[in-house]
């Protein structure tokens, strides 16, 4: 298991925080010109940090509208985004699982056509596409579509704990994994409480991680913290408690 850290888009905070954590997940901003980042200075960081990088494709990219032209043009853009990562050594990319209307049933081919499509576009620049569960936000697709849809187009889950819970509590995560673990390549961690707070370092919230070890006991793939501070001391935290919940 490889236990990474989110970075946002920020080289300055990726350089602060990195060390001691096996990768990068650097974000792509909504509109940004990756050509625009200092692939160097980046290299050099993770080269000084022995880590990898890994990239989150824009967040609020929808990935599928009942409109197709609209359509292609979001699989144009991704590829763009997906040929820099490639280019850049990134080793998987997180893709939010969204659409214009998450309850329009009759989108959910479209959606299963694009993330086909973006798939083959990833695998092409040599990157792995994960698809992560978003389902608390107003576009996110409800987490069992998300899974039926990720297992008829054979794509890897980003399976972000805290999202879940969000989603529907410790229910929701235990139901996710008891259906669909096995397509979980990439974890995001990290806690929350059900008023509202989130991204919070792991015990400082409700979530019971305990559910998740359950299911995902000697996991061997990718783990981001994603814990919104950069508290070197809680962020290594946070990476301790979860290795010593996965191994």
């Amino acid at each position: 298991m490889n236990v990474g850290l989110t970075v946002g888009d920020s080289l300055e905070r990726t350089r602060r925080t990195i060390d001691g954590f096996d990768f990068a997940e650097l974000s792509l901003g909504e509109g940004r010109d990756p050509s625009e980042i200092d692939a160097e200075r980046l290299e050099s960081i993770l080269a000084g940090a022995d880590a990898d990088l890994c990239v989150h494709l824009p967040f609020k990219q929808e990935v599928v509208t009942p409109v197709a032209e609209i359509n292609d043009a979001i699989v144009s853009y991704l590829r763009r985004l997906l040929e820099w990562a490639g280019a850049a050594g990134a080793r998987k990319a997180v893709l939010h699982g969204t659409a214009r209307n998450p309850h329009d049933t009759d989108l959910r081919p479209l959606f299963a056509d694009q993330l086909s499509a973006i798939g083959d576009a990833a695998a092409e620049a040599g990157v792995e596409l994960v698809v992560e569960n978003v389902g608390h936000q107003k576009r996110g697709l409800p987490l069992s579509v998300l899974g039926d849809l990720a297992r008829e187009t054979d794509t890897a889950v980003c399976f972000d704990v805290g999202h879940a819970y969000m989603e529907d509590g410790d229910d929701g995560v235990d139901r996710f994994l008891s259906g669909y673990g096995d397509l979980v390549s990439h974890l995001h961690v990290h806690d929350a409480r059900s008023r509202g707070d989130t991204h919070l370092p792991i015990g400082a919230g409700e979530i019971d991680y305990g559910v998740v070890a359950d299911h995902l006991a000697g996991f061997d793939g990718t783990v981001a913290v994603e814990v919104f501070t950069d508290d070197r001391e809680l962020l290594a935290d946070t990476a301790r408690r979860t290795r010593e919940t996965l191994e």
